[in-house]
């Protein structure tokens, strides 16, 4: 299937899975054995930057959350050919991060939804050989990349994403977004890209590109895209390998990116913002000390064995352009630092060894899978979350603890089912993994008020077994009366902040508005009566529509004002 992106679909699965098999033929496959799996787990402790105070705030009111590191895991021959990539952070493996609408050097923050992060994994992205296109906001013009605001028509609801914040709106939490969000998800354009497109996207019809429909299928990372781990806990992943990876020696890769890791070579001033008109005061810059690579070879045999390495090996190219690793320069890269540079992963002591990461090939006799969770229970129902609770099944049918859930929605008292699970819309799973008979808790976010859905959930073991599905279905209770953001109808009207027409009339507000006696009355009363309205309107496409109506001519004398 070729569709509108020059690509076809199967090229590019074709290209993946030649590119993911080794160079070796001929030799005993290490899953040859009947009910072995074999499995590589890796163990590292990832630093990053914890969250702090804004400078002049007390010490206990936190503005910036804590930034942990993008990390991708790959296998080489000792030749140095790619043979698979075995683990990625979600950020890039899921969600997209290096290949979305928007130029590459936008600002960053909590939740931040566009700019291409073409300098996240460099090495690897020149490595895995995968063709995509390059993604690109649907209208514009010449300048459309650089612009954070888009046409309502072409931006859908954001589920994952949240709107760009101002410096002063930063919180610890970034996982919670400050209010409803529509996004453009772009298109596929005639520029080439070695980064996956996002694949976590149910694509609405007459908004969303044609194209969206086919990221999902054309991103074969996801596959292995899993959760960023926490910062300073041991994090250990498992993969089971290939049945066509052959016994013998590889090697092992590992790229770790940090944004905002700013010394003195990579510091704020080099990878400065770009100028924007009306944008510059959202987010902050992130370009600081490029990836750093760590390097384990490991050998694949009939017994486990384990290898380790406690330094790095280089680092990527700063621009992204080039798959080069930099040989380690202190000059360059931080050393001796926990969390930042050369020390993103942090020293960790098992068994008497010191390591930053830990490889350990092993063989598993695992044929049992999971058994499927225990219903799910409605704990707690808000109107924009859920919380729900399931006892946790075993990895051996009750034995064992399970390595992971995924989890999978519908909207509506729909059947999902083991038959339809993988077509449905994708949640992270976020919680810590309890131990077979406990309660599991789940919670979901970014849900509509008022508005029924059905939730699923799937375990699966180190081989990646997987149990049958559990499903429930609830209703979330109406919005509470509360507080919207400023510019509360209109924003809710346009569907982002960062709108230009809200833009607009955040200006006239600011300029003329509150520089009369009559003019910050009704500014007040907006801000008395605007929160609950805007709750109302931002739910429903045609109050949406009416409000965009009424505000359009408002918008078109205040263009054309001058102040």
């Amino acid at each position: 299937m070729r569709g509108m992106v020059g690509i076809p679909r199967g090229l590019a699965l074709l290209a993946f899975f030649v590119s993911a098999s080794p160079a070796r033929v001929g030799a005993e496959p290490a899953n040859a054995l009947p009910g072995v799996c074999r499995v590589i787990n890796l163990e590292f402790t990832p630093g990053g930057l914890p969250a702090r105070p804004q400078p002049g705030l007390p010490p206990d009111d936190f503005k910036r959350p804590a930034i942990p590191p993008q990390i991708v895991a790959w296998i080489e021959t000792p030749s140095g050919d790619y043979v698979q990539t075995i683990y990625i952070t979600q950020q890039t493996g899921r969600y997209g991060m290096g290949n979305r609408p928007g130029r590459y050097d936008f600002n960053i923050g909590p939740g931040w939804p566009y700019g291409r992060r073409t300098t996240t994994f460099p090495v690897w992205a020149h490595k895995h050989g995968v063709p995509f296109q390059q993604v690109e906001f649907q209208s514009g013009g010449d300048q459309k990349e650089s612009n954070l605001s888009h046409e309502l028509t072409k931006s859908s609801r954001e589920l994952y994403y949240c709107r760009p914040l101002l410096k002063s709106e930063f919180q610890p939490d970034g996982t919670s977004c400050a209010s409803t969000v529509y996004t453009d998800k772009g298109l596929f354009s005639s520029n080439p890209s070695i980064y996956p497109p996002r694949s976590d996207l149910n694509p609405v019809n007459g908004t969303d590109s044609p194209s969206v429909q086919m990221y999902k299928s054309l991103n074969p990372f996801d596959a292995v895209s899993q959760a960023t781990p926490r910062i300073g806990e041991l994090a250990s992943v498992s993969w089971p390998m290939s049945p066509t990876l052959t016994v013998g020696d590889y090697v092992l890769f590992m790229e770790v990116s940090l944004e905002q890791d700013f010394n003195d070579q990579f510091n704020i001033v080099r990878g400065g913002s770009p100028t924007l008109q009306y944008y510059g005061e959202y987010g902050v810059p992130y370009r600081g000390q490029p990836s750093v690579i760590y390097r384990v070879p490991f050998t694949v045999s009939e017994a486990e064995t384990v290898a380790t390495t406690d330094t790095y090996i280089g680092y990527g190219d700063e621009t992204g352009q080039t798959g080069k690793i930099n040989a380690p320069d202190p000059t360059m890269i931080t050393e001796g630092v926990p969390n930042t540079g050369a020390g993103r992963l942090l020293l960790t002591s098992k068994d008497g060894r010191m390591f930053r990461l830990r490889v350990d090939a092993r063989s598993e006799q695992d044929t049992t899978a999971p058994r499927a969770p225990g219903d799910m229970v409605i704990t707690d129902a808000q109107a924009s979350s859920a919380t729900l609770t399931f006892v946790a099944p075993g990895d051996d049918d009750l034995a064992g603890t399970v390595t992971g859930y995924e989890v999978h929605y519908m909207v509506g008292d729909a059947a999902l089912t083991d038959a339809n699970f993988d077509a449905a819309g994708e949640l992270p799973f976020t919680g810590d993994v309890v131990a077979a008979g406990t309660p599991q808790i789940l919670t979901v976010k970014n849900l509509l008020p008022e508005t029924e859905y059905t939730v699923a959930v799937r375990a699966f073991d180190n081989c990646h077994n997987t149990s049958r599905v559990t499903a429930a279905t609830f209703t979330t209770p109406p919005r509470p009366v509360g507080s919207v953001d400023a510019c509360f109808v209109a924003t809710a009207a346009y569907g982002s902040v960062l709108a230009n027409d809200v833009e607009m009339l955040r200006r006239f507000r600011d300029m003329l508005l509150r520089k009369s006696v009559l003019g910050e009355l009704a500014v007040e009363a907006y801000y008395t009566f605007g929160p609950p309205v805007a709750g109302v309107v931002g739910e429903s496409d045609l109050l949406r529509e009416t409000a965009r109506d009424v505000l359009t001519p408002v918008v078109s004398w205040a263009r054309g004002l001058r102040w």
